[in-house]
Formats: structure tokens, C-alpha cells, sequence
């Protein structure tokens, strides 16, 4: 039977779900808050005085260990979508041309709607509604909650206890990340590491397929992240691009400089016994790298995992 199903959150491991589910034949449509596809995973684009610039501001780069996974970026990278990157014979991968790319690829043919964010979930006999504040989006047969710990928490609290219990047991570390570009290049390694308050610095136009343009892009580490959790965009940028000046000996001033904060970054910890939560009596599931263990591979994997019990009932 053709199922009407909900995934909460477009990133990798709610779109590996998407696909899973209606490669089974079932009709899906994904919700996510974002302004466009990328979830930790996103490039941003501003522009300057000379141009556009692109910076990936999510995850720098990610590692592929699992053959399945491999396999998978293998075809990706013929197509190319992406690429080995710092090592070229290394498990490390990049989206091409933006870190983005990898999420676009995984989400194509999908319905996906950006810029809603769901704040409630009603079951009504066997209905699943979804609230955007007060407007309801439904009704669905089954929902997948593939968001951070912290929100799936949240939204399973009335339905699955077990669930939310498991979720709200997980610690997100978050990570304030500083974009840069420069009218002239840095001399300066393409990748710089625990330097001050930086956890990693890079020079985001060294990644393969990137366009011209000096680009950074400057994390902060765990520990300063926290302690200035709740500072002014503007002045976190300032402070790191200090750092990241004294960690380059290096007086230019950007012709542009901004900072995002991901207050979910990735988790400190998974709930390690499961890959997946799939509820049939309710037709509530959850899938994230929260589940699987931190990282790209993870949420990969704990979406087609969740993708698989569903289809099996």
C-alpha cells in the first residue's frame, strides 16, 4: 500500500530516507527550515567587490569507510559531484563545485519544501499532522524525524517516550564558523589546525573545483564556541579573524568578513545500539547521525537504515 509520508529535516540522512521510501513507491515530502538544501552540509554565496564567493561553512570535508557509502561516492565522483580531497588517495570526500552538492545530488526528484519549520506534531487517530506554527501541513501517514537531537527530542516527546528519552540524552557540540575573503592570497598553509581559540582553518578555494577568489573559512574549537554561544555575529567574526591574522602572520583586513553559528554542529555522542528508531504502531521514526555515530557516513547510513524498516513494516 502507497503510503503519504513526512520527513522533518532535508539534510543527507532525511533525503537517503526520502529516497528509500519512494524508490518502494511510497509519495513522501520532506520539511525543512532552511533557505535551500545543505542542512550542516551548506555553502554559502555572498558577494564583493570583486565577485561572489563561495565558502562551505558546514562540514569542511567528510570521511567514507562503509563499501556501500564508497560505492555510492564512487559513481558520484564519475558524475562529477564529488571529490578526494586533501588527500587524493584518501578516505576524505568534498561536494564539487560547493559542499552543497552532495546534498542536491542526494536529493533529486524529491519534494522538498525549504523555509518551514515544524513546531508541533499531532496524531489524530490515524493521522499525522505537522504544525508550522499554527498552520498544519496533512495529513500523513507516517513521519520521519531526521533533525539534530535535540529538536527530534522535542517533537517525539508527546508521542514516543522511549524516543525522546534516547534523544534528549545526546549532547550537540556546537561551533562558531567565520567566512573570509581576501583581495590577495594568504601565505599561509591550505589547512590550519588548533591554533588559539581556531579548531580548523582553511583555504576554501584549495578544494577541487572551486572557483578564483581567496576564501576562508575559520571554525572555532568546542570550548570557545560555548563561551561565546550567545555573542554578536559580527563580533565573534572579529575576534576570530584576529586569530586567524596572528595564526597566518597576516595584517590584511577582509574585503568581507560574517559568521554563522551552528548551535547543532554534530553530536558528542550517539545512541550507538541503533542505526534507526522506527515506531510501526505509531508510524513515528527518527534517523540522524545522532543515532549512527557523528559524521556524514553516519547520517547516510542511518537514513537508508530507517528507509529499510519502514518498507518492511
Amino acid at each position: 500500500m502507497t503510503k503519504n509520508i513526512a520527513i522533518i529535516g532535508g539534510g543527507l540522512s532525511g533525503l537517503t530516507c526520502a529516497k528509500g521510501l519512494a524508490e518502494a513507491g511510497h509519495k513522501v515530502t520532506l520539511f525543512d527550515k532552511g533557505r535551500g538544501p545543505g542542512g550542516r552540509m551548506s555553502t554559502r554565496r555572498m558577494d564583493t567587490p570583486q565577485g561572489s564567493r563561495h565558502f562551505d561553512h558546514g562540514a569542511p570535508w567528510f570521511l567514507a569507510e562503509h563499501p556501500d557509502f564508497v560505492d555510492l561516492l564512487e559513481q558520484w565522483a564519475e558524475q562529477g559531484v564529488v571529490a578526494r580531497w586533501p588527500d587524493p588517495e584518501g578516505p576524505s570526500w568534498v561536494g564539487v563545485p560547493a559542499m552543497n552538492a552532495l546534498v542536491r545530488q542526494a536529493g533529486l526528484g524529491m519534494d522538498v519544501r525549504y523555509g518551514v519549520q515544524i513546531t508541533a506534531l499531532v496524531k489524530a487517530r490515524q493521522d499525522w499532522w505537522l504544525h508550522e506554527g499554527l498552520k498544519p501541513h496533512g495529513p500523513f501517514d507516517a513521519v520521519v524525524l531526521a533533525i539534530p537531537a535535540e529538536q527530534a527530542a522535542l517533537l517525539a516527546g508527546l508521542h514516543d517516550f522511549s524516543m525522546a528519552r534516547a534523544a534528549a540524552e545526546v549532547v550537540s557540540i556546537p561551533c562558531w564558523t567565520a567566512m573570509f575573503a581576501f583581495d590577495a592570497p594568504l601565505d599561509a598553509p591550505d589547512i590550519i589546525s588548533e591554533a588559539g581559540p581556531i579548531h580548523l582553518a582553511l583555504r576554501n578555494n584549495a578544494k577541487p573545483g572551486r572557483p578564483d577568489g581567496c576564501c576562508w573559512v575559520v571554525q572555532a574549537d568546542e570550548d570557545w564556541s560555548r563561551q561565546h554561544l550567545e555573542e554578536d555575529n559580527a563580533k565573534v567574526a572579529g575576534m576570530l579573524l584576529a586569530a586567524l591574522q596572528e595564526a597566518t602572520a597576516s595584517t590584511q583586513e577582509p574585503a568581507l568578513a560574517a559568521a554563522h553559528r551552528w548551535r547543532f554542529a554534530q553530536p558528542a555522542g550517539g545512541c550507538l545500539s541503533r542505526k534507526a528508531f522506527w515506531n510501526a504502531g505509531l508510524q513515528l521514526g527518527a534517523c540522524g547521525d545522532w543515532l549512527a555515530g557523528s559524521g556524514v557516513e553516519a547520517a547516510w547510513l542511518s537514513g537508508r537504515d530507517l528507509a529499510q524498516r519502514m518498507v518492511q513494516g
